[in-house]
C-alpha cells in the first residue's frame, strides 16, 4: 500500500458491480474495510458501478437494474450508513463518463492490454480480440470513478491493485501535462485479500457459482459447506488428513474466532481420528452466526425498496455536486472552459 493519508484527510471510495447478490468474498475483501473507514474518513463514497457492469452485460440491462437494489441492500444490511457514506449510482453522474473520455487520451492500448486484472478477466470470460472496447478501457473509467471525488484511499481486493496503479499513472500524466490537479491514490487490501471459493479452485465468484452469499439461509449455508473441498485422501475418520489446501480449515482460520480450538482441531486432523463432517458442521455454525443477522436485516430492508432507492437518489445528487466541481477544475486545467 502507498502511504495512507492522514485520517482527517482520508476520502474513501469503494463500490460493487451490480451483477448479483454479494458473498463472503466481498464481505472480507472490501465491505469490512468500508464499514471501518466510514467512521474514520473525512468523506466516504459508495458506488453502485452499473456502467462498469454493462461493459460485459450490455445485452442484459435488466440484470444490472435488478441487482442495483440487491447490492445496496447487502451493504446497508452489513452496516453501511448513509449518514456517513454517500451511496450513489454511477450511471446517474454523466460527469464521470466525460472525465473517463478525457483520461482515455492519456492511456495507450498496449498499456490497457497489459493490465493483469483485465487480462485475467478477459480470459475468464472467454474474450479474445472480440473484447468489448468498454471492457478493455474500464480501468480508465475506474480512474474517473475515483478521481471525480478526489478520493485518495480505496479499499480493494488483491486482484484490483493493478487498477489503482493505472489510476496513479493517469494522475501523474494529467498533472505533468495540465498542472497539479489530482493527488495519487492509496489502496487498502482487506485482511483476507482473496477468499477461495467453496470448490477450492479459484477465488469466490458469482460467475463460478462457488460462493456463500450474505443472503443465504442457514440450510443453504450448511449445504454449501457440506459440499466443500477438504482432503480427497481423508476417506476414513481414522486416516491422517491434510490441513494445507483444505478449504474448510482455510475458512475456519478466517471466520472462527476461537483460534486455540482451531489449532487443536488441525493437530487432531493431521494425526487422524477427526471426521470432515464434524469440521463442516462447526464451520456452518460459525458462518451462520455471521450471516444470520445480516440476512435478517436485509430481509427487513427489502420490505421497503423505495426507501433504499431514495437513499441512492439522495446520495447521487450529493456525489454529482462533487463531480461537477471536479470536472470544472479539469476543464480549466485543460483549457476547454470556453463558455
Amino acid at each position: 500500500m502507498e502511504n495512507k493519508p492522514e485520517t482527517k484527510e482520508i476520502i474513501v471510495l469503494t463500490g460493487d458491480r451490480p451483477t448479483g447478490k454479494l458473498h463472503l468474498g466481498h464481505f472480507v475483501g472490501s465491505i469490512q474495510n468500508r464499514l471501518k473507514l466510514q467512521n474514520e474518513a473525512k468523506k466516504s463514497f459508495y458506488m453502485v458501478a452499473d456502467m462498469q457492469a454493462l461493459t460485459d452485460n450490455a445485452e442484459n440491462p435488466e440484470k444490472i437494474r435488478i441487482n442495483t437494489l440487491e447490492v445496496a441492500l447487502d451493504n446497508l444490511a452489513c452496516g453501511l450508513d448513509p449518514a456517513k457514506t454517500t451511496m450513489f449510482i454511477q450511471s446517474q453522474i454523466p460527469e464521470i463518463a466525460e472525465l473517463a473520455l478525457l483520461f482515455m487520451n492519456l492511456v495507450t492500448l498496449a498499456r490497457l492490454k497489459r493490465n493483469p486484472t483485465v487480462k485475467s478477466e478477459m480470459q475468464q470470460k472467454g474474450f479474445g480480440e472480440d473484447v468489448p472496447a468498454g471492457f478493455l478501457v474500464y480501468p480508465v473509467s475506474q480512474a474517473a470513478d475515483i478521481l471525480f471525488a478526489k478520493a485518495n484511499l480505496i479499499p480493494v481486493g488483491e486482484d484490483q491493485k493493478p487498477m489503482i496503479e493505472q489510476t496513479n499513472e493517469i494522475v501523474d500524466s494529467f498533472n505533468r501535462i495540465y498542472g497539479d490537479t489530482f493527488k495519487r491514490v492509496s489502496h487498502l487490501v482487506g485482511e483476507t485479500p482473496r477468499l477461495v471459493g467453496t470448490d477450492g479452485n479459484s477465488k469466490m465468484s458469482k460467475s463460478l457459482n462457488n460462493g456463500i452469499y450474505l443472503s443465504d439461509s442457514d440450510e443453504t449455508i450448511e449445504k454449501k459447506v457440506m459440499e466443500m473441498y477438504t482432503d480427497p485422501n481423508h476417506i476414513h475418520v481414522t486416516d491422517p488428513g491434510k490441513v494445507e489446501g483444505n478449504v474448510v480449515f482455510m475458512y475456519l482460520d478466517i471466520f472462527d474466532t476461537n483460534k486455540e480450538e482451531v489449532a487443536d482441531l488441525k493437530e487432531q486432523y493431521k494425526k487422524g481420528g477427526l471426521g470432515d463432517v464434524i469440521l463442516k458442521k462447526r464451520l456452518a455454525k460459525v458462518l451462520s452466526e455471521i450471516i444470520t443477522p445480516i440476512r435478517e436485516k436485509r430481509e427487513k430492508l427489502a420490505e421497503n425498496p423505495k426507501m433504499v432507492m431514495d437513499i441512492l437518489e439522495e446520495g447521487t445528487k450529493k456525489a454529482r455536486e462533487e463531480a461537477i466541481q471536479t470536472l470544472n477544475e479539469v476543464r480549466r486545467a485543460m483549457k476547454i472552459d470556453f463558455f
